[in-house]
């Protein structure tokens, strides 16, 4: 099949996400200033979307505290720089169970189930332009954790979402996501035409090797917007690749915390790297009002206004 590559290419920006990389790099934020600040930079440095968790100023563990939400949304708005907020909706799906031989009861330090409200609390409150949806259940490298998002809970939190004016990005972490993201649009739940970010690499979802990713790309509605990114060391070739498959892009410390071997990143080094790597294919980075105007968002003003 005849590449056919995007010429108008946004780039996301994953802030900080949720995994233990808090001790492994200085540069991962922290804060909620912090979160905010390194979200800036990023804007400043070409992404039109930020993508954000947060995180316990102290520790660094990851949080889904509302108050560090409202924080982060109120420094990135009050700011003078432009972005799209893109707040997750990930947390609060964890499961681990009590090991190989007696995997119940649940293990109490790494579970955190909680229901569909309480998930997309801070999306209410906060008005993200988009937020995630997991669109789906999958292990993950560590032995007993399973990232759970029933059918139902998908239904339930989606319909919150669309209810409340935020456009959810669909996370697709393999095939069988995007089947049930496409049943979710066919049943009014999520509005159409959709967003999906293909998420590569992540142990066990999706490899990240090209035949895998074309098969999840030839899955997405031809109408639909994608985004696409692999984790570590294929951060930087799957910008290339998502953009000759005709995506966008996502880069970030969520996803690899070296601009080279050795080299810690900062998030606006990567976004201007992918920058680079987008423009030496001849295509064009595209600012935060071409993505509102493509995407059919509005833009929200501070949450002090």
């Amino acid at each position: 099949m005849p590449l056919t590559p995007n010429r108008d290419v946004f780039i996301t920006c994953a802030v900080t996400g949720s995994g233990s990389s808090q001790d492994k790099s200085p540069h991962v934020p922290r804060s909620p200033e912090q979160i905010a600040a390194s979200a800036i930079d990023a804007a400043k440095a070409g992404a039109a979307v930020v993508h954000c968790h947060v995180r316990e100023p102290d520790t660094g563990v990851p949080s889904r505290r509302l108050e560090l939400y409202r924080e982060v949304t109120e420094r990135i708005r009050e700011s003078d720089v432009d972005v799209v907020l893109n707040l997750t909706a990930g947390m609060g799906g964890d499961m681990v169970f009590g090991g190989d031989e007696s995997p119940l009861p649940l293990n109490d330090a790494g579970t955190d189930m909680i229901g569909a409200s309480a998930r997309v609390a801070h999306i209410k409150e906060c008005l993200p332009e988009i937020c995630t949806l997991d669109c789906g259940t999958m292990n993950f490298a560590e032995a007993d954790y399973v990232m759970t998002n029933t059918p139902g809970m998908l239904r339930a939190m989606g319909r919150m979402m669309t209810e409340c004016g935020v456009k959810p990005e669909i996370e697709a972490f393999d095939t069988g996501h995007l089947w049930l993201a496409k049943q979710l649009v066919h049943e009014g739940v999520l509005d159409s035409p959709a967003l999906v970010q293909l998420c590569m690499g992540i142990p066990w979802g999706a490899p990240d090797d090209l035949n895998t990713f074309m098969a999840m790309v030839n899955n997405v509605p031809d109408d639909w917007t994608f985004s696409a990114f692999s984790i570590g060391r294929n951060e930087m070739p799957y910008v290339a690749a998502s953009v000759l498959a005709g995506g966008n892009v996502r880069v970030g410390l969520e996803d690899n915390l070296y601009l080279e071997r050795g080299v810690l990143a900062t998030n606006a080094q990567l976004v201007e790297r992918a920058a680079t790597v987008i423009e030496n294919l001849g295509s064009r980075v595209i600012g935060q009002a071409e993505v509102r105007k493509q995407l059919n968002l509005q833009k929200r003003a501070p949450l002090s206004a």
